[in-house]
């Protein structure tokens, strides 16, 4: 399956550079990098075109007969398009260009507590026939909840990433000798959480809680401190619960 990113932000880029795979990516772990990810996986030959948008606060606070002046001419036809932190009336719009392209699926990823219009983007979606996902992070598209749209999840299965995945090996002391990633945050971070647990007890809760907390918060995660309504609490916080229940469900 081949992808193309529409975005506009920081968050669209961490995606892009997490999906290529390029050495300099991830420099979390510093001077004390094993390289854990180099050669495991790489999509640049899957991503077809790259489209960065002006940001929201950059643009007229409503667009109303001028959309395609901002978003892209010409489309080429893949099987989903990854749509971070657009506009709203540019996103309204996009549907019908996706369509036109032949793009059968949507993900619009939701890394801050700005409001879109997501229930008349799903009402236009579903009169296109594109499949689409709202994701809050990114990193809670869950494979299991896409039976009735397989475009996206075929996407999460063949570029392992939306909800964390992970098997962990655990020693006789009870310790964490290794945590290997099966499925990873779009962002890239599971990778990182994954490294800094090793050596952890797993009797300890509070020390594995910590350590997960503490690692995940210091990758350059995007997601936001705002208080988001519908989730009431972050959305930092909520990606920091997701990748302790996948370690708690691979401890089990």
């Amino acid at each position: 399956m081949d992808i193309i990113v529409i975005y506009s932000g920081k968050f669209g880029e961490r995606v892009i550079g997490n999906l290529i795979n390029y050495s300099t990516f991830c420099t979390a772990c510093a001077d004390a990098c094993t390289h854990c990810k180099e050669a495991k996986y790489g999509f640049a030959d899957r991503i077809k075109g790259l489209f960065n948008l002006p940001e929201p606060s950059q643009l007229p606070a409503f667009i109303e007969d001028n959309a395609d002046e901002y978003l892209p001419n010409e489309l080429p036809e893949v099987g989903i398009a990854i749509v971070s932190e657009i506009h709203n009336d540019l996103l309204l719009d996009l549907p019908r260009i996706l369509k036109d392209a032949g793009i059968k699926a949507m993900i619009v990823p939701q890394e801050s507590a700005a409001m879109i219009a997501r229930s008349q983007v799903e009402e236009i979606c579903d009169e296109e026939r594109i499949e689409v996902a709202f994701p809050k992070p990114f990193c809670d598209l869950h494979l299991e909840s896409q039976d009735e749209k397989p475009m996206i999840k075929k996407f999460v299965s063949e570029f392992g990433i939306g909800r964390p995945k992970v098997s962990v090996e655990v020693d006789r002391r009870g310790r964490i000798v290794h945590v290997e990633v099966q499925r990873s945050a779009p962002c890239g971070s599971t990778w990182f959480v994954a490294k800094q647990l090793e050596g952890t007890e797993i009797e300890d809760k509070r020390e594995l809680y910590d350590r997960i907390s503490k690692s995940h918060h210091s990758y350059p995660c995007t997601a936001s401190m705002e208080k988001d309504p519908e989730l009431g609490d972050t959305i930092l916080h909520r990606a920091g619960y997701i990748i302790r229940e996948a370690v708690d469900k691979a401890l089990r």
